[in-house]
């Protein structure tokens, strides 16, 4: 397997940016360093960017954007199939970055990181090609015409998936780009930007700066030639960004945080349910947004609930995330280990029932940001690990006794990104959804649809991404009245 982390240093690129086509040297002298979350060594340093590079990027995003926007949809449906094809060619690198950065496991990452996150140029490329960008009505043309100069701020937990689904539907939409991703997992993006580079994106349209959310993305954020800017992060971030957007009017898209709840219905599959709800509120070790933390089970099965549940966390495998057999690797980094194991003790704190795990590392780990997969029962809504989000491996199963009080349960929260129902009865479980505030409800664990839009409700955020929705976002609305086709 190519190391990542050789292949980078090879190349030069831990301690450049890639601004208007070409590999360039920081303005700024600062550097991080990169933690290994399995073994919490360096694995190597690099770059962090100031305000002086991201002028340096936004007037290089600006200079590009004219001519990118002219450019027709099939140009640039051509570009977005040159990434597509590249990313495909360089999964296994791309796999072995992300393990490497934060710690999916290898198997993990081959399956679902990296294919998923192809898909999001796929999407994008086959959208744009049958996209309308002018209806009319009557004697109006309504055209929509990219936005413009975008900042893209990505998170450290899906760092890849993340990435491709603002950059793909961006620049389909004609915009150019400015990227920051997390300074915490930054290695899949630099390959990502040798991507960009290879499938000869013209100088401009794409650009990264690494940096910290204080420093690059607050000057991303208030720069007067950004246009727009869209950030997946924590909802602090987001109202930080938000705050710092808005003297110069520009457009803010949010994913944030959630506390996604799983309403188990009093028909549902019980064994299917229980056990596919853990698998989900654990994938990625629990740092998903969107995850199902919060189990809402009839009260009569509740004792049912729990003994599969705990089956359900014996199959986890918690290891070295090269080795084939981990199902479950380290948390990201330092300060997400030290969230979660607050988090379970306030959990102990509050008297929720312990079924799985508890704090500290599991047996045989003394370093590496390693969690044990914890589930507690009993929990009622007011709790702390009901109310806040964790992300981590942490699951809550709370009782109810009607489904009115269900759907009570699940719209308790601050947050509204995703939900889940189970049940048998398919009119049950769609007057239920109907009730959910949230942006994406899954019925009995469907797959996975890239084209279903995605983004939430409340303190989840505002805007969506995925699909359609998600390149549109990158749009303004024009109205020309008195134009005839």
């Amino acid at each position: 397997m190519t190391s990542p982390i050789s292949h980078l240093m090879q190349a030069g690129r831990l301690e450049r940016f890639f601004i208007d086509g070409a590999w360039v040297t920081p303005e700024s002298a600062d550097r991080i360093a990169v933690i290994s979350p399995s073994t919490e060594e360096t694995i190597c340093d690099i770059a962090l960017g100031d305000e002086r590079d991201v002028e340096r990027a936004v007037r290089a995003a600006r200079k590009a954007f004219a001519g990118w926007s002219a450019t027709s949809p099939q140009t640039r449906a051509v570009l977005l199939d040159r990434i597509h094809t590249l990313m495909r060619e360089r999964a296994a690198l791309f796999a072995a970055a992300l393990t490497t950065e934060m710690g999916a496991p290898i198997a993990y990452a081959r399956t679902a990181h990296v294919p998923l996150a192809t898909e999001h140029i796929r999407v994008a490329r086959d959208n744009l090609a049958s996209y309308p960008f002018r209806t009319q009505r009557g004697a109006t043309a309504v055209v929509r015409e990219p936005i413009g100069v975008c900042a893209l701020i990505t998170p450290w937990n899906w760092p890849l998936y993340q990435i491709t689904a603002k950059v793909g539907p961006a620049l389909a939409a004609g915009c150019t780009v400015v990227l920051k991703p997390s300074e915490l997992s930054p290695l899949s993006a630099l390959l990502f930007a040798e991507v960009i580079e290879d499938a000869g994106v013209p100088a401009g349209v794409f650009n990264l700066v690494s940096g910290s959310g204080a420093t690059v993305g607050a000057a991303l954020a208030s720069h007067p030639e950004v246009d727009m800017v869209s950030i997946t992060g924590s909802t602090r971030a987001g109202v930080l960004v938000a705050q710092a957007a808005a003297p110069t009017v520009k457009r803010v898209a949010q994913e944030l945080g959630g506390k996604s709840p799983n309403v188990v219905l009093p028909d549902a599959d019980l064994p299917r349910a229980v056990s596919l709800g853990v698998a989900a509120a654990f994938r990625n070790m629990g740092q998903s947004c969107s995850a199902p933390t919060r189990m809402i089970v009839p009260r009569a099965a509740l004792d049912r609930v729990e003994a599969l549940a705990i089956a359900a966390a014996g199959q986890i495998v918690v290891g070295d995330p090269f080795a084939e057999a981990t199902t479950h690797g380290p948390l990201a980094n330092r300060a997400q280990f030290d969230r979660v194991q607050a988090m379970i003790e306030a959990g102990i704190d509050e008297r929720a029932k312990s079924i799985v795990g508890g704090p500290g590392r599991p047996a045989g780990f003394d370093r590496g940001f390693y969690a044990r997969p914890t589930i507690f029962s009993g929990v009622r809504t007011e709790m702390t690990i009901a109310q806040e989000e964790i992300f981590g491996p942490v699951l809550a199963i709370l009782p109810y006794d009607s489904v009115d009080e269900a759907v009570a349960i699940a719209n308790d929260t601050v947050y509204g990104l995703g939900a889940h129902v189970q049940g048998a009865d398919k009119a049950l479980m769609q007057a239920v959804a109907a009730r959910i505030r949230s942006g994406q409800v899954h019925l009995n664990y469907p797959v996975w649809d890239p084209q279903a839009p995605f983004g939430g409700y409340k303190q989840s955020g505002n805007g969506r991404e995925y699909g359609i929705e998600g390149m549109e976002e990158y749009m303004e609305v024009k109205s020309i009245l008195g134009f005839y086709d």
